[in-house]
């Protein structure tokens, strides 16, 4: 695993737990499907909610929601139509959400949840 795949796991394992603390269940995490990942699947309630996690060092290149592209917002919506057809999951509605993340030097990790990208 290289240094920029380390960030990004880390970065997972940081959104997951906010995602935990504000009282979602989180059903599954890197779920890979036949075109990609999912990086975490979880349940707001009754609503079911893919959530594409960005993480970065910084800021010099852009925030990192930015990276979340209408090509991969795409990708997800289809991802995530493959990941219910294999779980018995049968929400009220659906939703993409975006939680990035960023490492500063020093101090904790900043992160923001963006609700409802699509």
């Amino acid at each position: 695993m290289g240094a920029k795949d380390a960030v990004g796991r880390y970065g997972e394992k940081i959104a997951a737990r906010y995602l935990v603390e504000a009282g979602w269940v989180v059903l599954d995490r890197n779920w890979r499907g036949t075109r990609g990942e999912l990086d975490v699947v979880a349940r707001d309630g009754d609503v079911l909610v893919v959530v594409e996690v960005k993480t970065r060092r910084g800021t010099a290149y852009g925030h990192p929601a930015e990276a979340v592209t209408q090509d991969k917002i795409a990708r997800l919506r289809r991802l995530t139509g493959e990941w219910m057809a294999t779980h018995p999951v049968r929400p009220a509605s659906v939703r993409i959400d975006v939680v990035a993340v960023v490492l500063p030097q020093a101090g904790a990790a900043q992160v923001e949840h963006l609700v409802g990208v699509s």
